[in-house]
Order: C-alpha cells, then sequence, then structure tokens
C-alpha cells in the first residue's frame, strides 16, 4: 500500500503534516513504520519551522512529514513542525544562516551546502568515491560520518542525521553526452552547467571542460527555462519532481557524486528544549533518516523511467565509458586530497572496500 500523504497549506505557505490524499504520478512507496515508543512528559509546546528546498512529492518532504507525526504522536501534540517547501524561505546556504541567527528552526540542505561549516564534508564531493548505495549507506552510518557531525559544534548548528540526496546525475538541453569531449564541446562551446556554490563542484566541471555556473536551486529552473544555463546536475528523482524534464532534453547517468542531506536543528532552538525533548527529536530524526532513504531508493529508478517516458534522452554509461569520466577528473583528487585530508579519504575507501568484500 503506498504511503499517502495531504498537504493542508496554512495561510503563510507552511505544510502542516497530517494524512491524506496521494500525489499523483508517484511510486508505490512503502509505507512509514509505524510509530511506537512512550509518550514523552510534559515540558511546555514547540513550534518548529523547517525550510526544505524540494518540493511536496520528494522523498525530503515525505519523511519530513513523518518526522513530525512523530513529534506529535509522542509528544501528545506539544511539539509540531511546519515544513515549507520549495525553496519557499531561500537556499540551503541562506537557511543554514537562518539556523544559526535563531530565525529558522530547521532545515535540511545538502552535505555540500554545509563545507562552509565542516571543510571536510567535502570528502562527499569528491567524483567517484562512492561506488554503490550500499557502500554509502555502510559510509554514511559509521563513526566516521558521524564524527563528521562533531565538527558543527559552536557554529550555532546541531546536526541530526544524514540521509541520502543521492547519486548526481547531468541533464542538459544542448546535446547527448556520452563522453567529456561531449561536455567541454571540442568543435563547438563547453555546456554551462548550474553547480551548487561549493569549489569542489566548480573545479568537477571545470576539469571536464564545462562552464560552471553556480546558482540558488531556486532560480534553476527559470535560468534553463531562458537559456541562462544549458544544464544542471541533480539526483534523478529532483529531476523530476522539479520538472525539469520540461526544459532538458538530454540525460546521462553520470554517478559522479554521490550527496547525503544533513537534518539540521537550530542550536538556539536545541538549547531551548528540556533533555527529554532533545532525545526525542534526535530519535525522531534517526528514524526518519532512515525513512528518507529507503524512499530515496524506491524513487531513484522509476524517477528515471518517467523522466525517459516523458520524453528525456537519457544515455546510460557503459564501463569503457564511465572509466574515462572517471579518468578525466583525477586532478580533482590531486588538488583536494590534501585540503580534505589523505587520512579521512582512506578511512572511507576502507569502508567502500569493506562493503564489497
Amino acid at each position: 500500500m503506498t504511503a499517502i500523504w495531504r498537504n493542508t497549506l496554512t495561510l503563510v505557505g507552511a505544510t502542516t503534516l497530517t494524512l491524506g490524499m496521494a500525489h499523483a504520478q508517484s511510486p508505490e512507496l512503502s509505507d512509514p513504520p509505524e510509530i511506537d515508543g512512550d509518550k514523552v512528559g510534559d515540558h511546555g509546546t514547540h513550534t518548529l519551522r523547517m525550510g526544505i528546498g524540494l518540493s511536496e512529492n520528494s522523498p525530503q518532504y515525505i519523511s519530513s512529514q513523518y518526522f513530525g507525526e512523530i513529534l506529535e504522536k509522542r509528544t501528545d501534540g506539544r511539539i509540531t513542525v511546519n515544513v515549507f517547501p520549495n525553496s519557499q524561505l531561500g537556499d540551503d546556504v541562506q537557511m543554514l544562516e537562518m539556523l544559526q541567527t535563531g530565525t529558522l528552526d530547521m532545515t535540511y540542505p545538502s552535505s555540500s551546502a554545509a563545507t562552509g561549516y565542516v571543510e571536510e564534508l567535502a570528502v562527499f564531493d569528491l567524483p567517484f568515491l562512492l561506488p554503490s548505495r550500499e557502500a554509502a549507506i555502510e559510509v554514511l552510518q559509521s563513526d566516521v560520518a558521524l564524527e563528521l557531525l562533531e565538527g558543527f559544534e559552536g557554529s550555532g548548528l546541531k546536526p541530526l542525521a544524514f540521509s541520502e540526496n543521492g547519486y548526481r546525475q547531468l541533464s542538459n538541453s544542448a546535446r547527448p553526452v556520452e563522453t567529456p569531449e561531449d561536455v567541454a564541446g571540442l568543435d563547438v562551446r563547453g555546456l554551462s552547467v548550474r553547480t551548487m556554490e561549493n569549489p569542489v563542484h566548480l573545479d568537477i566541471w571545470e576539469t571536464l571542460g564545462a562552464n560552471p555556473t553556480p546558482m540558488a536551486f531556486g532560480e534553476l529552473f527559470s535560468a534553463m527555462e531562458q537559456g541562462v544555463v544549458d544544464g544542471q546536475e541533480n539526483p534523478w528523482s529532483t529531476i523530476l519532481t522539479s520538472n525539469f524534464h520540461e526544459v532538458q532534453d538530454y540525460g546521462t547517468e553520470t554517478r559522479h557524486v554521490y550527496t547525503p542531506f544533513i537534518m539540521m536543528l537550530s542550536e538556539r532552538t536545541w538549547d531551548s528544549m528540556a533533555p527529554e525533548y532533545q532525545e526525542l527529536v534526535m530519535e525522531a530524526a534517526r528514524q526518519s533518516a532512515e525513512y528518507e532513504i529507503q524512499l530515496s531508493a524506491e524513487y531513484d529508478t522509476w524517477s528515471r523511467e518517467q523522466l525517459e517516458e516523458r520524453g528525456m534522452q537519457i544515455t546510460r554509461l557503459n564501463d569503457e565509458q564511465l572509466a574515462a569520466f572517471q579518468e578525466a577528473v583525477q586532478p580533482v583528487y590531486e588538488e583536494w586530497a590534501p585540503r580534505i585530508g589523505e587520512e579521512l579519504i582512506q578511512d572511507i575507501q576502507a569502508i567502500v572496500d569493506d562493503s564489497t568484500e
């Protein structure tokens, strides 16, 4: 049975977390786990405002609803969560800044947007570091990843849990891409590719011969529609739920970077909560993150198939083609490994190796 939800919009555009009608054109998603655990004591009321970048039918949004349902049920409604999707409150960087000042309670950024606070998180931006979803999840659940979250201490941000943004794929409106040379253009201009404001991502696309253009996610659809940029790179589910296929003719399954999400809370909000509430928020975050990872996996293949049905021409790279991209971006490792930490990279590669044995 598909997990079904209804979006009830408040006058200010937030979305409350209630059950109801399913989104049209969605895959058969797993139901959320049953909410169990004892009710917690009465430590006052909190209404948490949470801004996210993606749409109402994304795994990020659906799992955020589940997070709110857990808190509401186990506090008899004393903690509620209002989710503002579609970058209504700003992009990831802006919302992180709002958490620091206490003008927003929660957000759910890509790890790439948080490297300004913990530089070592840029390890997840290195190309082709995590070869499979199974290996990636092993890394996210490891002590190595949890230690990275400790780097936020004193920043005004409280990280709660890692979940999955997923493998980033290339889409564009100019031409099919099968080789690095197709990105660079050779006899024609290189592709202009929107990236996050992340130096490793910029370096990847510069190394491939593209013209990378940092841009807020909320501005991207219009920029592609108007020809300001040729394309972008995001997971298939994001490409589909953001309707990018309406302005992008070509996709390439590059899987060049696996990006986590990090559920984040303002440290000011965290400090205002009783310890029992804090413990519950952490537990709910972990449970909803596990659900988000499951939804993301279910959405991924379905989203690619849906994009093809809706007219996007998708190229699946064979092993030889993929190896050409991997070789082309090796200079990115040479540039960034000393800055991110070669020991950290080796620790992650060891987890990957163990997961494939």
